[in-house]
């Protein structure tokens, strides 16, 4: 005799973001019998996926008080990984037919592609009906009197303003880590005149015409934006801690780009001086250097650093 499974019981569960990872945590939670409200602070669905011209006032993205920009996306950004790798396993990434014709086919497509198929996703599986758009949340805590493992979400709708102060039995975080950037360490930056900037504020190089653009680091962000720029900049630098510290490469293929080892120290007339022992007079330092783990909210809570993902005293038994 087959033994008898106890039915699992349902809990009301938040989701904080509507991007990739929220949208398939949504249908999933769905699935198994939850009730599930999506937080998205955008007004629709696709996280970081979402590609705006605008940029923050702050071009290194460290004044608290600045008004975030949520995408880092900028505008020739295709994906590094082919769409086959990409897609839900139910839901394969693949060309879709009697969709329109601005669709990119290609294996590895534009930003505007995967943003399409999120959003094919969340219409597939009615996932629309669970989001509350424009939303942003503000606090998570837990909710001590209303008995173990419960959690309190505040949250404002900013067209409407209103405040809701709520009660759920999970959270789900799925708000991305393309917010907050990480920079590197230059000896002497506080006194260097030029422009110092992160990628999250890159979107097209028509700005960097006719200039000296040097970028740290020497990952997917780097390698793109340096051969974007290189088409209508004067120069362009690459500076990478992971390089040997004697390397200085022109780029194959490019008459203007250098790869180098890691940038040293900069001076006060411009001057950038790299481990190499070169020596370039430079418009530009911009930070390819990735992002910090970050919430966009208020977190009373140790656990959450611990899980990351699920916001738990203990882990429950619908997990």
């Amino acid at each position: 005799m087959a033994p008898s499974l106890s039915p699992i019981r349902s809990h009301h569960v938040a989701v904080i973001g509507a991007g990739a990872a929220g949208l398939v945590a949504a249908r999933e939670l769905r699935r198994e019998g939850h009730s599930v409200v999506v937080f998205e602070r955008q007004k629709q669905v696709g996280g970081t996926w979402i590609y705006t011209d605008h940029i923050e006032p702050d071009p290194l993205s460290v004044d608290p008080t600045r008004s975030v920009v949520h995408s880092s996306v900028y505008g020739s950004l295709r994906t590094n990984l082919p769409r086959e790798c990409m897609g839900y396993r139910d839901f394969p990434f693949v060309v879709r037919s009697g969709v329109s014709e601005s669709r990119d086919p290609r294996r590895f497509p534009s930003h505007g592609e995967v943003l399409a198929y999120l959003q094919d996703f969340a219409k597939e599986f009615a996932i629309e009906e669970m989001i509350r758009f424009d939303t942003a949340v503000v606090k998570v805590a837990p909710a001590a009197e209303e008995g173990s493992g419960k959690w309190r979400i505040e949250s404002t709708e900013k067209e409407k303003k209103v405040l809701r102060d709520e009660i759920y039995d999970a959270v789900v975080v799925c708000n991305g880590h393309y917010i907050e950037p990480r920079h590197a360490e230059i000896p002497g930056i506080s006194s260097w005149p030029g422009k110092e900037m992160h990628s999250h504020n890159y979107r097209i190089p028509e700005p960097f015409r006719d200039q000296v653009v040097v970028l740290i680091g020497n990952s997917a962000s780097a390698d793109d934006i340096s051969r974007d720029i290189a088409r209508v900049a004067k120069e362009v630098h690459v500076a990478c801690r992971s390089n040997e510290a004697d390397t200085y490469i022109e780029r194959p293929g490019y008459n203007n780009l250098w790869m180098h080892s890691m940038i040293e120290c900069v001076h006060k007339d411009g001057s950038v001086v790299f481990q190499n022992g070169k020596t370039i007079s430079v418009d530009v330092i911009m930070h390819c250097t990735g992002y910090l783990f970050s919430l966009s909210f208020s977190v009373l809570s140790f656990s959450v650093f611990f899980f990351r993902v699920f916001l738990f005293d203990k882990t429950p038994n619908f997990l």
